[in-house]
């Protein structure tokens, strides 16, 4: 089954250390998948809160198409729930009150067909671990820089 990348939450990779993923599926209404087919989607403000056992995806904003329903008023950054197993939930969760974690949406995906959510399992990056990783990145840029050149 073939996996096609929507839309990438690259600020979720900034400010967080991603130590678990989970793929979940998602509750959408008809003019938010043809929209998210359009790529009219964006998970930079997104984020996942737990309710009554459930995870809902919280901010994220679906912009409609012109072309919308005129019986129906989109509201783009709507409450979304989350599809996962109980079992997974509860382990969610309990990581989540428990040990101080964070649940981040990292990307939208395609799967068979059907529109599914990355969630990772984060923790907050502080200050220095965050120009850690801009050096890192940096550094690896040049060396690939660097091979480019003494090739050609």
């Amino acid at each position: 089954m073939s996996i096609m990348s929507i839309v990438q939450n690259k600020k979720a990779f900034h400010d967080y250390f991603i130590e678990d993923r989970y793929e979940a599926g998602i509750i959408l209404e008809g003019w938010e998948v043809k929209a998210i087919r359009a790529g009219r989607a964006n998970l930079k403000e997104a984020y996942i809160t737990v309710k009554d056992g459930a995870l809902y995806l919280f901010g994220s904003h679906i912009s409609p198409l012109p072309t919308a329903s005129t019986h129906i008023h989109p509201d783009p950054v709507r409450t979304r729930k989350l599809l996962l197993h109980a079992a997974e939930i509860n382990k969610l969760i309990s990581k989540v009150q428990r040990a101080g974690y964070t649940l981040m949406p990292l990307n939208l995906h395609f799967k068979g067909g059907l529109i599914k959510v990355e969630l990772g399992l984060a923790k907050g990056k502080k200050m220095h671990d965050k120009r850690d990783t801009e050096r890192e990145r940096d550094a690896l840029r040049e060396a690939q820089h660097a091979m480019k050149k003494s090739r050609g």
